[in-house]
């Protein structure tokens, strides 16, 4: 891993650490493990899995990640100091391989308005830091947070003392979107012309300007070798450098970069749809590579290019990124091989109990519509599979609407701590009133800050997927439901954000 080749880019992903930090992308442990089993299989070569430091949670996530996975090697985010580093050594113990990233803020502003350290404490913390990290493991990575607004050289003296003290990695963080791609790629190479050149180089690089991945290419160009970045480039504020976005560049233009990199490109688009259904956030239909924009042609110039030529309008193929068809392969008749081979090649490699689990549900669902395309089964594994473990359950739920001036009544039965419960109420309309009584019956009235209904498929018939955000006592969550019926589909959603805020606060 630490081998300098100068023709590999390294895939650094920080989806678990620095992606989950994006507002409303909050995962819980098993959807964490979900997520890392996809990037193994997409093929990234680092998992930074958390800071273990930060909280039980993120040292279990570290912990069980590193436990997981067997190919790829994980990492734990930590400062310059000795108690954050045992933590992550701690978490890490069970890795097959594993990485401590350590790091302090190199700039002025951070330096004096943040750590109230002098320049010469920050590097003594430096040494101190990455000396104790280098006892704990033989892969050692030091950042300089917010390198790209550090005193240029100053950032030198910090990078030469943190591999005399056994980093291996060093990375050069545009922590806050503010550089220039000539300017940022000018800093890579001055520090490049300074240091070993067996050192890697890393970037990370936010995208408060829009200019994420083009900064991380221009770095590419000056010597960089590593690349952090997050699937669909979540992240703090405006997100991070987007995996799929910069796999796809040294892809399609690999004769302008003359660069490899270990990304198995055809598992981006079901990694990028498991990422969006964990948290619950829609991929934007102009993402670039993984939106459903992204190979769609209205105008009639570019259909009739398209019909003769694909390339006369596109630089990479469906296939390439793994994006698949809607051809209907499942229904009610379907058996259990053919449903464990369609998830396989969806990236799903479920449990047997799972997969029974799968197929019941598909055969349920086959007798309320014709069509069972690849989104309703990939909806019907986060339904039965990846959600966390119920303290609310839904039983029965009946929705009377009308436009007689009466008020839309539920009635719905739920399962509490495995009791049953029966209520009904009214509302303002048909989705008011199967909230306000599941909020009477479970005694919570969380503020609803989203509520957003998709359909995953073309068609009256399409499965309904409801995204909602609830917010109590300062928490938030996210909850997803899935039905043919919408209303059905809300409650469930509802039900969802509910359990995830009552595991918060146990």
């Amino acid at each position: 891993m630490n081998k300098y080749d100068p023709n590999r880019v390294i895939f650094f992903d920080t989806t678990l650490r620095d992606g989950e930090q994006s507002p409303g992308a909050t995962m819980n442990l098993s959807e964490k493990i979900r997520i890392a089993q996809s990037l193994e299989s997409l093929g990234v070569d680092i998992i930074e899995a958390g800071f273990a430091a930060s909280s039980p949670g993120d040292f279990e996530a570290v912990a069980t990640v590193a436990r997981e996975v067997e190919k790829v090697r994980v990492c734990s985010l930590a400062r310059t100091v000795i108690s954050d580093i045992d933590r992550a050594a701690e978490a890490l113990k069970e890795a097959k391989h594993s990485r401590i990233h350590v790091f302090v803020a190199t700039s002025p502003l951070h330096m004096e308005h943040k750590l109230n350290k002098t320049p010469e404490q920050v590097l003594k913390m430096i040494e101190t830091g990455v000396s104790h990290a280098a006892a704990c493991t033989d892969d050692v990575e030091f950042s300089c947070e917010d390198a790209s607004r550090s005193d240029l050289d100053f950032m030198v003296e910090a990078c030469r003392i943190a591999v005399a003290c056994g980093a291996k990695t060093l990375n050069i963080p545009d922590t806050v979107g503010y550089a220039q791609p000539e300017e940022y790629a000018a800093r890579i190479a001055y520090l490049k012309e300074r240091i070993d050149p067996k050192v890697i180089i890393s970037v990370h690089v936010h995208n408060d300007l829009g200019l994420a991945v083009a900064n991380t290419l221009a770095a590419f160009r000056a010597g960089a070798r590593q690349a952090e970045v997050t699937l669909c480039g979540i992240g703090e504020r405006a997100g991070n450098a987007a995996l799929e976005e910069l796999a796809m560049a040294l892809t399609v233009r690999k004769n302008y970069y003359q660069l490899n990199h270990g990304i198995k490109t055809e598992q981006i688009y079901p990694a990028a749809r498991i990422l969006s259904r964990i948290i619950g956030q829609p991929l934007a239909r102009n993402k670039p590579i993984v939106g459903a924009n992204a190979f769609a042609h209205e105008s009639g110039i570019h259909q009739a290019g398209v019909l003769k030529n694909p390339e006369t309008y596109e630089i990479m193929t469906p296939a390439s990124i793994g994006l698949p068809s809607n051809a209907i392969v499942m229904g009610k008749h379907s058996g259990r091989n053919a449903v464990k081979a369609k998830l396989e090649s969806m990236g799903y490699a479920l449990e047997p109990e799972q997969v029974d689990a799968v197929l019941s549900a598909v055969k349920s669902l086959a007798d309320k519509k014709k069509d069972i395309f690849d989104e309703d089964l990939e909806a019907l594994v986060f339904e039965e599979i990846y959600r966390i473990p119920d303290k609310y359950a839904l039983v029965h739920l009946g929705v009377q609407s009308s436009d007689t001036g009466l008020p839309p009544t539920a009635v719905l039965v739920l399962d509490i701590d495995g009791k049953r419960v029966e209520h009904a109420g009214f509302g303002v309309g048909p989705v008011d009133a199967v909230f306000q009584a599941i909020a009477a019956v479970t005694g919570h009235k969380p503020g609803l800050e989203q509520y957003s209904v998709n359909a995953i498929t073309g068609g009256t018939d399409a499965l309904g997927e409801v995204t909602v955000r609830l917010t109590e006592n300062g928490r938030s969550a996210v909850g997803r439901g899935s039905h043919p019926d919408v209303i059905n589909a809300s409650a469930r959603a509802y039900l969802n954000a509910l359990n995830r805020l009552a595991k918060m606060e146990k």
